[in-house]
């Protein structure tokens, strides 16, 4: 038999079938001639079910690439025969025990929500069933020790608890119950084949006991465990969940309709799925570009900060490139399209964010390593301790008896409680901190960092531009620029007309797009934005600064510059001093981040980066062994965020890097960076204080269990006080200063 690391099905998995909607209809091919399918994978939670669909596609004729991403549930699947029939792909993943369905982001979302509510239904059901049985059976052990109850009184009270547990378990053990049945009926087993065994053999064995007035009946126990291991399972389930919405978020960026301009020249509003190349497409002010396109006629000024990070506006004009998601800020244009929605650069980029993910979901958990021989083990344990009170004359009830309290006592709660306790516990003492955890495991891979990868614009620093010369301009002339400043759209006026406040614009003002804004006051034609526009004596212009000029007056310069965060000096020297190395990688121009690189003491920075290249100078530090945690803010991190080993990203970044990335924080602090890894190498210790006793504790009780020196409840509360244990050794990392 085949066995499967413990893979938590929940309650919603419906039997898999294949006679599901015909794949072939969802199959796409690419610009190479090669053939693609998406999938909705359901089922599959571990390591070991990602490696099992992954191979098992993959040993399929002419199958040349299959990747399952664990936190979507999405599968895609490559081939270059035109005569490949796809609906083997489906078939095999059936076959393995798993459901598959067409892909659709809807769908997957619908089935995760539905998921979580089941197990938090399940595990509310199996505390409140825990609590009612214990009021029946605590008199019990109360009578055990006293002799106060008489046999009568003994069984009443076995039934009530038996009126209480078995339909509560029956419920609450569902996601157990499910998950064993499909695994065993495909021929494999997992970890809930044991917890099931245990579950329903405890469950007869104590109806039986009560119907024969026996003195012991361990309905509680039942109870007991499902609760705590529903516990483990919720949070793991919460925690992964939260991962998987980067690539949605993305391409929310991107526009859903366009006003794109038919043969007759009237525009019309289409999808942007409708658009094709050389399809012609008016973008007004305040439009995101819908996809990739040409600059056909018009100038602008075009916010392109979520692409390269760079906060300053950039002219735009005829014959330029656009990718999808620049903000159009100040004209109208015309651009022709150059490629579709599908083939745009959100589009690839939302593909890097779940190639990364994907990798991600492949971390193996030290959870996972130790579970992987528990299936086996207690299984052989067990059937050897039956085995054993029958061949010593122990009788068939004892030898029953004896093998269910083995089950119950190496139930693997302290081993399932081992890693959400402490991430729990972490991510508690973080957000008091005002870091939010996003992902289950990044406390893990916190703790191995080796390099921290900077982007320089809202990391480093405060990603604001600010007024830096106010001393050296008189008032009369600060009071014109803010009232034309106030009527801009551009980041410099309104950086200007933020460090002044709130007042009155010039009315009658009007922005010039790519050069600046202009009114005529007092007869005088006033001008601010580019130094050759407004006509002063500098005829370069400084994205760093806006000239003014009242009628033939000198032209005055008003400079600003984006300044490091206030403690980010103290931060990089403290994380140099833990050993880890530091770079910047950023989408500014080169002297701009050598400036800053240097300010904050890093020796090792890289300007003028693509969020391509971004990512593939972290392959390039993980190809040498570098464990890279990566801190961005804009859409161009996004692709690094997620490929990295570990990522964090500020509060004010775009939604879709916070969503791509492991660890958001919030405020002005860098410090942030400095805790995360201080907890997170803090957590990998209680994680292993927390292996360590759940091997001692197993050595120690299953052979009190198998000698039969252990019964039933009392297996119970030992596993039950080793979940506590672990949870309190948790709670320690509160108390860490």
């Amino acid at each position: 038999m085949d066995i499967d690391r413990g893979c938590p099905t929940g309650l919603e998995l419906a039997q898999p079938q294949s006679n599901a909607a015909d794949p072939r209809v969802f199959v796409r091919q690419n610009k190479a001639g090669h053939f693609s399918l998406e999938l909705l994978v359901r089922g599959a939670k571990c390591a070991g079910c990602l490696s099992k669909i992954e191979n098992g596609v993959k040993a399929i004729s002419g199958i040349e690439n299959a990747r399952l991403n664990l936190s979507t549930g999405r599968f895609t699947a490559d081939w270059a025969d035109t005569k490949f029939d796809p609906r083997q792909i489906v078939q095999t993943i059936v076959d393995l025990g798993y459901g598959a369905i067409p892909f659709q982001s809807q769908i997957g979302n619908s089935l995760q929500d539905k998921e979580a509510q089941n197990l938090l239904l399940a595990m509310t059901v199996a505390g409140v069933a825990m609590m009612f049985v214990m009021m029946f059976s605590q008199p019990i052990w109360m009578a055990a020790i006293y002799g106060e109850m008489g046999e009568g009184t003994r069984t009443l009270f076995h039934w009530l608890s038996a009126l209480v547990a078995l339909p509560a378990g029956l419920y609450a053990g569902m996601p157990f119950f499910s998950s064993a049945y499909n695994s065993l009926k495909k021929g494999h087993t997992n970890m809930d084949v044991p917890i099931s065994l245990a579950l329903i053999l405890t469950a007869a064995l104590s109806v039986y006991s009560t119907a024969k007035h026996g003195e012991h009946a361990f309905f509680d126990a039942i109870v007991m465990l499902e609760f705590f291991l529903l516990i483990g399972r919720y949070l793991d389930h919460r925690l992964r969940q939260k991962s998987r919405i980067a690539a949605q978020e993305l391409m929310a960026l991107q526009a859903v309709t366009a006003q794109r301009i038919g043969a007759n020249g009237e525009a019309t509003s289409v999808a942007v799925s409708n658009i094709a190349p050389n399809d012609l497409l008016i973008i007004l002010p305040g439009d995101r570009i819908p996809v990739d396109g040409i600059v056909e006629t018009g100038n602008s000024q075009a916010d392109f900060s979520m692409i390269n990070g760079e906060t300053a506006p950039v002219l735009i004009g005829v014959g330029q490139k656009l990718l999808a998601g620049v903000l159009n800020l100040s004209g109208s244009i015309t651009l022709r399209a150059s490629a579709k929605s599908d083939d745009s650069f959100l589009a690839e980029i939302a593909r890097l964010i779940e190639a990364g993910e994907q990798s991600k979901s492949q971390y193996v958990r030290l959870a996972d390593k130790a579970a992987a021989a528990y299936v086996p083990l207690v299984h052989g344990t067990a059937l050897l301790t039956f085995l054993g009170w029958l061949v010593v004359g122990g009788g068939f009830e004892q030898a029953i008896w004896n093998a269910c309290a083995v089950l119950i006592i190496t139930c693997p709660c302290a081993l399932g409680l081992a890693v959400p306790a402490v991430q729990v516990v972490a991510s508690g003492r973080l957000f008091k901190a005002g870091i939010l955890v996003k992902s289950g495991d990044a406390l893990e891979r916190l703790a191995a960092v080796t390099h921290i990868v900077f982007d320089k614009t809202g990391v480093l620093t405060s990603g604001q531009p600010k007024w830096t010369n106010r001393a050296e301009i008189a008032n009369e002339v600060i009071e014109i620029a803010v009232g034309l400043a106030r009527a801009s759209r551009h980041p410099l006026a309104r950086a200007l007309a933020r460090a002044i406040g709130p007042g009155p614009a010039i009315t009658g003002a009007n922005e010039v797009p790519g050069y600046g804004i202009e009114a005529t006051i007092g007869g005088n034609l006033v001008r601010m934005g580019r130094a050759e526009w407004v006509g002063a004596s500098q005829t370069t212009s400084n994205e760093s600064e806006l000239w003014f000029k009242n009628g033939g007056a000198t032209a005055i310069r008003f400079s600003f510059e984006d300044s490091l965060r206030a403690d980010t000096i103290a931060t990089i020297t403290a994380i140099k001093a833990m050993g880890i190395k530091v770079e910047v990688l950023s989408g500014d121009k080169l002297e701009v981040v050598e400036k800053t690189a240097k300010e904050a003491g890093i020796a090792e920075f890289r300007g003028a980066q693509s969020p391509f290249e971004k990512a593939a100078r972290l392959d390039e530090l993980a190809n040498n062994g570098a464990k890279v945690m990566m801190v961005g803010d804009g859409l161009n991190d996004a692709p690094a965020l997620a490929r990295a080993f570990v990522s964090m990203a500020p509060g004010a970044a775009a939604d879709a890097s916070q969503s791509a990335a492991d660890l958001v924080f919030q405020g002005e602090k860098l410090d942030a960076v400095r805790e995360a890894i201080v907890v997170g190498r803090l957590s990998k210790q209680r994680v292993l204080e927390n292996f360590w006793f759940s091997a001692i504790y197993n050595l120690v009780t299953v052979p009190l269990a198998v000698l039969g020196m252990v019964t039933p409840p009392i297996a119970a509360i030992a596993m039950s006080s080793s979940s506590i244990i672990v949870s309190l050794n948790a709670l320690r990392l509160h108390r860490y200063k």
